[in-house]
């Protein structure tokens, strides 16, 4: 186990510094995104943060926050804290679980490992997917859309009980990685626990649930909390309903935004089998840096669009509204075709001629088509796509952008990511592969 498990030589995120800012700061943003820009603080961003009175409040603040004093963090845990809330996540994960191992689903093989296993996957995210909307969407016709709007009322409740089940996940995977025979994640093995414990020491933890080995990091990847971000998306169009007399007042910006992220949301759903070739599954292990991505991350940030048109509903029009659609169709179909044709050509399926060249050690590279055009063609797709989702919330507040702005920078870093790791599984042939293909994202861009 010592060879096929060595020691972590370099760090990721600027070590464990790094490691423990990020840590810290990404439950901060969610909470800022949300108080930065909600009804309850007043606005988007509320009165009291512009710039002119922020710079007049900031001489009239303590020096020091009164971390000291229990009075300060209770209250604190009451702002955040919803007994209700919580009860009905962990229920929602529990729902999620049951339903796993419950629906009908093909058993898929991942990519061999480095120990010479192949994981096989129980694939029916779709049906878990379609079984909630379906439960949904009888609970809004028969008792009207004011009954599932406890998503937008109690939204400060929910994401603290994801945030906690993060927490509570990534000390647990932590601890089982220490399990003998456990395969541990080239990147995670620092010695380290801090900087181990958020990257992810272990790379495919496992439990064993109704007699079935349920692999936490491919189900987290794909089931709570993607299929919680459409839900909510649900409540933000119910609530916005409620106010607008009905879901015929429902606003086309709403839809839209209903529209684009449920449908990207089905597409991923529907095509699971993608994610057991992607660098989260085959490389990185499961810690905190993707326990409170999945969980917490993708459903209450990706989701500000739908929350900030409840109250701050836009009308776009005909126009508009087709030509965010055309935005969107067009980083949609870039990103499902280069996709395709990537996975057709690793599964040995009909490719289109593509044209490749194969390295020293045997793997082969695409060099035409969408591979032709840039090395991460799907990831032009994905931009475009983050853009559509924001533009229907008009041009009043850049927070609304902040989606794709973190994800061009989520994008990007992942980008150089992979690049180095090819440079280093292929070496002078990757060389070789960036002459032929010199663009990283955006074709003739960068």
């Amino acid at each position: 186990m010592s060879k096929l498990n060595p020691r972590t030589t370099k760090y990721e995120f600027l070590g464990p510094p790094g490691a423990f800012l990020i840590s810290i700061g990404v439950p901060s943003m969610i909470y800022g995104l949300y108080y930065g820009c909600s009804e309850q603080t007043g606005g988007c961003p509320p009165p009291t943060l512009t710039l002119s009175k922020l710079t007049s409040e900031i001489t009239t603040l303590p020096l020091t926050l009164p971390l000291h004093e229990l009075s300060w963090w209770k209250g604190l845990w009451h702002e955040v804290w919803d007994t209700d809330a919580a009860l009905m996540y962990f229920a929602w994960y529990a729902f999620c679980v049951v339903a796993w191992r419950v629906l009908p689903g093909d058993q898929v093989e991942g990519i061999r490992m480095r120990d010479g296993n192949v994981k096989k996957y129980k694939i029916n995210a779709f049906s878990t997917f379609l079984l909630a909307l379906g439960l949904v969407t009888g609970v809004i016709f028969r008792y009207g859309p004011e009954n599932f709007t406890f998503l937008y009322e109690r939204w400060i409740g929910f994401a603290t009980a994801a945030i906690l089940m993060s927490v509570f996940q990534a000390f647990g995977v932590y601890a089982i990685s220490f399990r003998e025979g456990a395969l541990l994640a080239q990147g995670g093995n620092s010695g380290n626990w801090v900087y181990d414990w958020y990257i992810g020491r272990q790379l495919n933890p496992t439990l064993s649930i109704f007699g079935a080995e349920f692999d936490i990091k491919s189900f987290n990847e794909l089931r709570p909390g993607l299929i919680l971000w459409a839900l909510i998306d649900i409540s933000m169009m119910c609530e916005q309903a409620v106010r607008r007399g009905g879901i015929g007042g429902v606003t086309d910006s709403m839809w839209l935004v209903l529209l684009f992220q449920v449908g990207y949301i089905a597409d991923g759903l529907y095509n699971e089998p993608a994610i057991l070739t992607t660098m989260d599954i085959t490389t990185d292990g499961f810690g905190f840096m993707l326990s409170v991505g999945d969980l917490a991350w993708v459903p209450f940030v990706y989701s500000l669009q739908a929350r900030y048109l409840v109250f701050r509903p836009l009308l776009l029009g005909p126009v508009a509204t087709a030509l965010i659609i055309a935005v969107n169709a067009t980083g949609y179909h870039i990103f499902r075709e280069a996709n395709g044709q990537k996975n057709d050509f690793r599964n040995g399926k009909d490719t289109r001629g593509l044209e490749y060249f194969t390295t020293e050690s045997g793997s082969k590279l695409i060099t035409s088509g969408w591979w032709g055009r840039s090395r991460h063609p799907n990831y032009f797709g994905d931009l475009l796509m983050a853009l559509a989702w924001s533009l229907p919330t008009g041009f009043e507040t850049p927070i609304t952008y902040f989606y794709v702005t973190y994800f061009a920078v989520l994008l990007i870093h992942r980008q150089r990511r992979d690049d180095e790791n090819c440079e280093k599984k292929y070496g002078k042939d990757w060389d070789k592969y960036k002459k032929i293909v010199p663009y990283r994202i955006i074709p003739y861009v960068y």
